[in-house]
């Protein structure tokens, strides 16, 4: 197990590795369709996106969160 101070960092990458992985499952689907070499395609895309996905979330997640606990009570 994790230390509870690890917890926003974890919920960032864990949620920016499943956003990334079925976003990119579905718009390769979209874009390219089901055939023999789409895990390729997929695999190719998800290795670039994930990364992406994982910096964005670390960037945009804490101002996120501070400016939802602003609005809400």
């Amino acid at each position: 197990m994790f230390p509870k101070k690890y917890s926003n960092l974890l919920f960032i990458l864990v949620m920016g590795f499943g956003m990334s992985l079925l976003m990119t499952l579905i718009i390769t689907y979209i874009n390219t369709g089901m055939d023999n070499e789409y895990v390729d395609r997929f695999i190719k895309a998800w290795s670039v996106s994930l990364p992406i996905a994982i910096i964005a979330a670390l960037l945009v997640g804490p101002p996120i969160k501070k400016f939802v606990d602003k609005i809400t009570k």
